[in-house]
């Protein structure tokens, strides 16, 4: 036994002086990976979160909360992103910071359902027009990818109240891809911006945009429509045939379409609907094509003859996104429009929303809605300031599909707040104040402070003029 015991040892040290085996080659990349949609349905995730923030407490304020009356002599108390509480008496936390807002009025932040901003704004020669895809197969893309989030003219919207963006793509063709809904707050990329848990939407067009021939183009409105038919059928072909493979459970996927992918998103309820339309007949002719198919419409945009059928849009809870109405005459489908076409709508118990699609209009979406109301009460139909300040905060939210998180000072809602220096519906208003989810955005007292674009680092900002009061802000810009 203990003659063994040297050889015992012996054996040991040799197997430790072995070289080690060769480390197995990596698996090889899954060939399938981007070919099941369902594997990441959403491959651009959104990584916005919101920055920590105080508690703070408005008192004395003129409140219009996009959820009922206004309230006077109110007050408002955002603690950690959220509405905390609003109403007239409200405890003073000792940790808050108190604003005096005497003489001065809150909204919730400003919502533009249809904008072309960081796509198609402004620079022009900077960026170019990247809202319109007239390659092949227009309708795959996803207009997020042509975001530039330098564009000047996100800061100029965020002055002017507007916390939260929808971005569509331009109008040239029957279908023209995604849209994404932007939080209005200064990132590096689009995911930085991208609401949470906001749905994608489908921009269509009808009228004279995407026909009239071209490359790729219908020639005529009766193409378009045939168009639009021939491209649900193949895309119901589409959705069966993932059905078909996933049922399976063999055999390799079908070959992916982005753009039939969006359209059948559209077709299951998944996607919302948003149709460039300006014309009653063709809204009309839109509408048989939705029951042909079985989807529904968001919205109609621009839909500048709502008026004419206020009352089937209403029925059939489609949401109008429009102007005030005076933009008329500057295509032939514009040209029957009338400044009362919101109030229209309104009273006829519909949904209806102000939009700019420009990005100077988007700093004016409080006063396009105070114009739009002013015509309606005019023409009798009992406008009220309330329903106004709906048409740019809580119906936009509606049409975009985030209302249950933002556009109405409700408890538990994002705290996206715009403190006002005179009535919103006024001419002369102005934004003193502008937090996104609990956290200061702009602070007009104190501009130097502001975050600005590399693009924009050799302007001065304009000074208070002498004739205006300063404005009262907190100092800080969190």
């Amino acid at each position: 036994m203990l003659a063994a015991l040297p050889l015992a040892g012996c054996a040991t040290t040799k197997a430790e002086t072995r070289p080690a085996a060769a480390a197995p080659p990596p698996a090889p990349k899954p060939v399938r990976a981007g070919l099941d949609p369902t594997a990441r349905p959403d491959p651009f995730p959104s990584t916005y979160k919101p920055a920590p923030s105080g508690a703070v407490l408005f008192v004395n304020a003129t409140i219009y909360t996009a959820a009922g009356p206004r309230i006077d002599g109110g007050a408002l108390l955002i603690r950690d992103g959220k509405v905390a509480a609003v109403g007239q008496d409200i405890p003073r936390p000792a940790d808050a910071t108190v604003i005096d807002a005497t003489g001065r009025w809150i909204t919730p932040g400003i919502i533009d359902p249809h904008a072309h901003i960081g796509a198609g704004s402004s620079p022009g020669p900077a960026n170019g027009d990247n809202s319109n895809e007239n390659g092949p197969n227009p309708g795959g893309i996803w207009i997020e990818h042509s975001v530039w989030t330098q564009d000047p003219m996100f800061e100029r919207a965020r002055e002017a109240g507007v916390t939260t963006i929808q971005i569509l793509p331009g109008s040239a063709n029957l279908f023209n891809g995604r849209t994404v809904t932007l939080k209005n707050v200064p990132a590096v990329a689009p995911q930085g911006m991208k609401f949470p848990g906001a749905p994608y939407g489908l921009k269509m067009a009808c009228g004279e945009n995407p026909t009239g021939g071209g490359p790729g183009k219908a020639g005529t409105r009766a193409g378009g429509m045939m168009g639009y038919r021939n491209t649900f059928i193949a895309a119901q072909a589409y959705a069966q045939s993932w059905a078909d493979w996933k049922k399976r459970g063999t055999g390799d996927p079908p070959r992916r379409d982005l753009m039939l992918e969006t359209v059948a998103g559209a077709l299951n309820g998944d996607i919302k609907v948003h149709i460039h339309c300006y014309r009653a007949d063709e809204m009309i002719q839109m509408i048989d094509l939705s029951h042909e198919f079985g989807f529904r419409i968001a919205a109609f945009h621009h839909a500048l003859e709502a008026f004419k059928i206020a009352p089937l849009l209403a029925k059939e809870q489609i949401a109008v996104v429009t102007w005030a109405g005076d933009w008329s005459g500057y295509k032939m489908e514009a040209y029957d429009s009338i400044m009362e076409n919101a109030a229209f709508v309104q009273k006829a118990g519909g949904l209806v929303t102000m939009h700019s699609d420009n990005v100077m209009l988007m700093q004016h979406l409080n006063q396009e809605a105070a114009r739009a109301m002013t015509a309606g009460r005019e023409a009798g139909l009992g406008t009220t300031p309330e329903q106004a300040v709906a048409w740019f905060t809580i119906n936009p939210a509606k049409v975009i599909g985030v209302a249950e998180k933002t556009g109405s000072l409700e408890v538990g809602k994002a705290a996206d707040v715009v403190l006002w220096d005179a009535d919103p519906l006024s001419v002369y208003a102005l934004p003193d104040l502008v937090f996104i989810d609990g956290v200061l955005r702009y602070d007009r007292a104190h501009p130097a402070k502001q975050p600005q674009s590399d693009f924009e680092l050799g302007n001065t900002k304009r000074p208070i003029s002498p004739a205006r009061p300063a404005p009262r802000g907190l100092g800080v810009s969190q």
